[in-house]
């Protein structure tokens, strides 16, 4: 899972590494030592083999020189006043783990092995601060190596990581898409075992959200307007040739799938909070219906198994995804000319798994989950007289009075993004009315009748019909006793 570095990272690192350093000065002024400064010379500008035999010849001075020891400080400590030798070091740092992967192991091998590059994370409220920008750099592929050399959890990985993940939300809440990716990035190269992921989701209101609104900008919606999920309102063709939504790039899109996919592993913790939270089902059929590539498209059905497949999760999560019609998203990729196996795999898996839910469901059945899921569409039964002359008593009856309370709550909601609902509610209500009078005082009671009122003075012309035919029956009853 290897992804190329971030440009604006990479740049900034070219150019911190073609910078001059007085090091003679620095070791005059005492910022540094004569043996911090052999072992800097010994390996900064060298070809990468000679770099590999200096360190691996002496590895534990050089752990000494990052991390400090008996013999001395950090060179981070040291020189902490001296930004532009904290920012040189940040970057030979990173190049001698990656250059010499026993240098990594070494490190975290110390008792403390991130103390002192913890500290620098703050160094500055900037997002655009070199030091903790080059800090996350060295910590995330630190981290990265102590999750592969040491797979059971360390107390101070584990108490590392969180730190980091909070640095890295600030990144992703900038409007800078180079920024936004350099953390994506990172994250993905931190997201690989259990105990990362579980903390990430713990912090999911600095980690996860971002994330989750750089999608929605792709997807043509924001947080508090997702009409167009809801309706499919933006096809594949628009997608590709207008470029995503929100100025979000398909790199970008990528990396943010990727990080998010890697989460999903975690489905059975996190798939119905996620929905509940995001609705994440109605984003991700959006974007299965905008997506421009092969791999994106891959990511979101992997995704979407891996959400859906937990015995937990079916319950609620099957019945919103037929809600928000990803069975007909399914039923179209499958016309495109798709090579990738493990995507036409995953998509064979998820159009099985949900036929088969399908096919068990009556439409009462298909009517509650749309309800349930807290948002109407002109489904078949809102319009099937047959349906509300069979199902009225049911649907105010059964599990007390479920169906009706939710209805409350769906009437109680603004909707400014999509007044759609609010007219489906309100005829829902006309037919539970007609069908049931007998139960009017229940409808009553909910404080449905008076919200249905309120709405006949909405500025939506549907709302307003649709109420006007709610009320409208209260009246007629009324009339006929």
């Amino acid at each position: 899972m290897s992804l190329d570095p971030p440009t604006y990272l990479n740049s900034l690192q070219n150019n911190i590494r073609a910078r001059p350093i007085p090091w003679e000065g620095a070791v005059r002024a005492g910022t540094i030592t004569e043996n911090d400064l052999k072992r800097i010379k010994a390996v900064d500008k060298v070809r990468k083999d000679q770099r590999r035999q200096t360190i691996e010849a002496d590895k534990d001075a050089y752990r000494s020189l990052l991390l400090g020891g008996d013999q001395g400080k950090s060179v981070l400590e040291s020189a902490a006043k001296r930004a532009d030798v904290i920012q040189y070091m940040l970057v030979l740092a990173s190049d001698l783990i990656n250059d010499v992967p026993s240098l990594a192991s070494a490190l975290l091998e110390h008792s403390h092995p991130y103390k002192p590059f913890l500290p620098l994370l703050s160094h500055s409220t900037n997002p655009e601060d070199p030091i903790p920008l080059l800090t996350s750099s060295f910590l995330a592929s630190l981290v990265s190596v102590a999750q592969i050399d040491f797979p059971k959890s360390t107390l101070q990985t584990d108490e590392t990581l969180p730190q980091l993940y909070n640095y890295l939300s600030t990144l992703t809440k900038s409007q800078d898409s180079g920024l936004q990716d350099i953390a994506v990035q990172e994250y993905s190269s931190l997201l690989r075992t259990k105990k990362s992921r579980e903390l990430f989701w713990k912090q999911r209101q600095d980690t996860l959200n971002p994330l989750v609104d750089i999608l929605r900008s792709a997807a043509g919606a924001g947080r508090d307007s997702d009409s167009t999920m809801w309706s499919g309102g933006a096809s594949i063709r628009s997608a590709t040739e207008a470029g995503l939504s929100g100025g979000v790039g398909l790199q970008l899109l990528y990396h943010v799938l990727l990080a998010i996919w890697q989460l999903s592993f975690e489905g059975s913790l996190i798939g119905k909070d996620l929905e509940k939270e995001q609705e994440i089902l109605a984003l991700y059929t959006q974007l299965l219906r905008l997506s421009p590539k092969e791999k994106t498209t891959r990511l979101l059905l992997s995704t979407l198994l891996n959400l859906l497949t937990p015995a937990s999760n079916r319950s609620t999560l099957l019945p919103t995804a037929t809600t928000v019609r990803l069975p007909t998203i399914l039923t179209n990729l499958k016309t495109r000319h798709l090579t990738d196996q493990d995507l036409l795999d995953d998509l064979t898996a998820l159009t099985t798994m949900l036929s088969d839910y399908t096919s068990s469901q009556t439409t009462f059945d298909e009517y509650s989950s749309e309800v349930l899921a807290g948002r109407l569409r002109w489904s078949p039964p809102h319009r099937d007289t047959n349906f509300w002359r069979d199902n009225a008593r049911k649907i105010l009856d059964e599990n007390g009075s479920e169906l009706p309370k939710k209805l409350v709550e769906i009437l109680d909601k603004k909707w400014e993004d999509d007044k759609q609902v609010l007219a489906v509610a309100c005829n829902d209500v006309a037919w539970l009315v007609k069908e049931a009078p007998e139960k009017r005082g229940l409808l009553e009671k909910l404080g449905i009748k008076a919200r249905v009122m309120e709405l006949m003075a909405d500025d939506n012309e549907g709302v307003r019909w649709e109420s006007l035919r709610a009320v409208g029956e209260w009246l007629r009853y009324s009339f006929d006793q």
